[in-house]
């Protein structure tokens, strides 16, 4: 397919213009987008999109935001690089509503990171009874405490002479658990083997051996007798070795603060986000700790005083724990003129979490438990009701986990959006969202090198027409499952109740593919996350991120580094750690790193291209062995379809041929994992799961981030799941998946305490037959060839 010429807009400052963007794998690519118009950019994955959108457009927004209004702390930071783009013009501020994780505070919940939190304790201080004091009397980030303290006189004939006052602040937060919601149970066992000393190694804590430095702090600090068995100690070391307060002690010569062990692992491991620990450290908390609601109060992080004060008989912790369909309910019950306004506002945020497809949530839900895709919507929320116009917001496919039935909703809100004033750039695969551009860019034609090309602007019926992939598939239907393969089996699920889900009982069946659908929030995830990995020879395959160090790529995640790195060192005559940028074929100017890190001093640091290596990580001496004509370096930079070719036998083309099997064949084996989105993630995780046979393999939402055309190439890679004698569980929204299925089952009718109900179980062609609403989707996304 030819590229196509760019449409010319005629008024230069109605549009944000690229000239020559070459970010990642963009070939100079040129266009001009409209401004206050909803532009979606579409393309296969790893065409170009994201690199356009946010590495391009975005990245340069922020980069001179940053520079114009630099914060103080923005100061000591390392500075943001130039996009790779020859020009970029009549850029607007931008705002990212992306699919990352909303971070690993534990104080931070659904209610604080909208602000609606913050409304409704300024309700609570106007309207609570009793009243108990000033909206931070209902923050349970705010202590309660009092005192006395020498202040400067500002004003007045004592000015500059110093006076000794008191002072108390109300907070909200409860003095037990310290606004967390949270007991600790530790289970000491877990934490040292009381028949041994010290100096045996009695700490059983990751990172805790008996040489180093954390057990020193005991071993010599005095306190303890480093060659007592822990369970001979008497009372007072027994108290001092668990719980003694932050003391100033001397080891070594140095001046050290000494710290029960109790609060120091509580510190260091378990007042963090569980998720963003490492896995050895996260399997050690799992079974050290069991988390408990806070007895004095009750999970809700307030104290008694923010608990008493209610509005029309509800408490602030009554208000944050309903669901926020029910929140919408009584916030209409609130008539008071004094805070008409305040109401109002409170009101209209609430109503959006509605109409995003987030009502079945609650204010007191733990921000960082939320999905990719609630984080985003949640995200938008702050957005939907600002009085800012003229903003560019960037969206990373918007409707990831949504039911066709919310992305109508969703589609709403972005138009809401752009006619506010705004430009709205949706990086999007769904026809659903396409179809209400104002303008799309079609990047292509293929992946990775393959791709960086515009391949179409312009209307939606111009992209119809256009020849391009994705105008080839916009109508594309897959067609229904009406010879579904026969079960083999079932895995029986009696009585599910977690969260939401109603004491369901269902038989999976075994043998064959199961899409698991339903609206956001109907509690799909509860019923397959929360009990098939209870049965054996189940693979999970989810979109989290893996865990890594800036180091791991592709290739070590994967085991090809292995193979690859065996190869060279046959076809050389050496070993295979030479052939490591960890070990020794590291190059020793930037460490293996490919760039000079070079720190300016606090938190600040820069990074420079290493020219010793050419940012390839090796050394000059390692680079100068090859195979087949390519060293290390050269072969670490193919993409997984040309390192396949590279490599045409051997376990190496195993692993390649199962990542090209699953989309990823663009992809390059050096690049970094952070890199990586939520669905390329999952497919890597899918490529190196694959091997086993007689499996239950379980896969959460595997088209996000997959065009059209690769939907296809999906559903052949689950039928030889299929055939080849395993078991496909599939949680996901895309009627291409449900009617390709041999059995759907379907949660609802809706979500929160609306859903938690099988509405429907059997194969997809008596569900186009059932009035469930994901039934009526799926007829109208048929049509006519149902």
């Amino acid at each position: 397919m030819a590229e196509q010429p760019h449409e010319h807009i005629a008024d230069s400052h109605e549009v944000i213009r690229v000239v020559g963007a070459r970010e990642n794998n963009l070939k100079d690519v040129s266009l001009e987008i409209p401004k206050r118009r909803l532009t979606v950019f579409t393309g296969v994955s790893g065409s170009g999109k994201s690199s356009l959108v946010f590495g391009t457009i975005a990245a340069e927004s922020q980069r001179l935001i940053d520079e114009t209004y630099p914060t103080f702390v923005q100061q000591f930071m390392t500075q943001l690089q130039r996009p790779d783009v020859d020009a970029l013009e009549n850029l607007s501020a931008t705002i990212r509503v992306d699919q990352e994780r909303m971070g690993a505070n534990a104080r931070s919940t659904v209610g604080t990171a909208t602000d609606v939190h913050a409304m409704l304790r300024i309700l609570f201080s106007r309207l609570g009874t009793p009243h108990v004091g000033s909206p931070q009397a209902f923050s349970f980030n705010v202590p309660s405490i009092s005192g006395a303290g020498a202040v400067t006189i500002q004003t007045g004939a004592k000015r500059g002479t110093k006076e000794r006052r008191s002072f108390e602040i109300t907070g909200g937060m409860c003095p037990e658990c310290e606004g967390l919601g949270e007991a600790r149970d530790i289970d000491l066992d877990e934490l040292f083997d009381k028949t041994k000393s010290l100096a045996d190694g009695a700490i059983t804590i990751p990172g805790y051996s008996a040489d180093g430095w954390m057990v020193k702090g005991f071993t010599e600090s005095g306190f303890v007798d480093p060659r007592l068995p822990i369970q001979d100690y008497t009372d007072q070391q027994r108290a001092d070795f668990l719980y003694r307060e932050p003391t100033k002690v001397k080891i070594g010569g140095i001046n050290m603060t000494y710290e029960g062990l109790v609060p120091k692992v509580t510190k260091s491991m378990l007042q963090k986000d569980r998720d963003s620990l490492q896995p050895h450290i996260r399997a050690f908390v799992d079974r050290a700790v069991k988390f408990l609601p806070c007895p004095a109060c009750d999970g809700t992080r307030l104290n008694e005083g923010a608990r008493s004060s209610k509005v029309n008989g509800i408490s602030i912790a009554d208000a944050a724990a309903m669901q926020i369909t029910d929140l919408a309910a009584w916030l209409r019950t609130v008539e008071d003129p004094e805070v008409a306004p305040l109401v109002e506002g409170l009101r209209d945020t609430v109503d959006s979490f509605v109409d995003i497809g987030l009502g079945y949530l609650s204010l007191d839900r733990a921000s960082g438990t939320l999905s990719g895709g609630e984080a985003q919507r949640t995200k938008m929320i702050r957005h939907l009701g600002s009085s800012l116009t003229d903003i560019t917001y960037v969206f990373d496919e918007p409707t990831a986990g949504l039911h066709p039935h919310d992305i109508q909703r969703m589609n709403a809100l972005l138009r809401q959006l752009r006619d506010k004033g705004n430009t709205v750039l949706v990086v999007e695969h769904k026809p659903e969202v396409i179809e209400i551009a104002d303008h799309v860019v079609d990047l292509g034609p293929g992946a990775g090198r393959d791709g960086g090309r515009i391949q179409y602007e312009g209307d939606v019926a111009g992209l119809r027409a256009s020849g391009t992939l994705t105008g080839r598939h916009l109508d594309h239907r897959a067609p229904l499952n009406r010879a579904p393969r026969a079960a083999s089996g079932a895995l029986p699920v009696r009585g599910a109740a977690q969260h939401n889900l109603r004491d369901v009982d269902v038989d999976i069946p075994l043998g064959v593919l199961t899409v698991v659908t339903g609206v956001a929030g109907s509690g799909k995830s509860s019923l397959i996350h929360g009990n098939v990995p209870a049965f054996d020879d189940v693979v999970v395959v989810d979109q989290a991120p893996i865990k890594g160090s800036r180091r791991s790529s592709p290739a070590t995640y994967t085991g090809v580094l292995d193979a690859v790195r065996t190869a060279f060192a046959k076809a050389n005559g050496v070993k295979p750690s030479l052939f490591s940028a960890n070990s020794e074929g590291a190059c020793p100017a930037c460490k293996g790193l490919g760039v000079i890190v070079t720190e300016l001093g606090f938190q600040s640091t820069v990074e420079t291209p290493c020219e010793v290596c050419e940012t390839t990580g090796f050394s000059e001496r390692v680079r100068e062995y090859t195979l087949d004509g390519k060293n290390i370096a050269e072969v670490l930079a193919m993409s997984a379809a040309e390192a396949a070719e590279f490599f045409p036998r051997g376990p190496a083309h195993t692993t390649l041929a199962r990542m090209i099997d699953v989309g990823l064949g663009y992809i390059t084996l050096g690049q970094a994992l952070n890199t990586l989105s939520g669905g390329e993630r999952q497919r890597l995780k899918l490529a190196i799961s694959m091997a086993k046979k007689g499996a239950v393999y379980v896969l959460d939402e595997p088209t996000t981030g997959l065009h059209l055309a690769d939907v296809d190439t999906l559903l052949g890679l689950l039928d030889r799941l299929v055939d080849a004698g395993n078991t496909v569980i599939v949680i996901e929204h895309h009627q291409a998946v449900m009617a390709h299925a041999d059995w759907v089952i379907d949660l609802g009718p809706g979500a929160g305490h609306d859903g938690g109900r099988v509405v429907f179980e059997g194969p997809p062609a008596e569900l186009i037959e059932a009035d469930t609403l994901t039934g009526r989707h799926l007829r109208d996304y048929l049509g006519a060839d149902r």
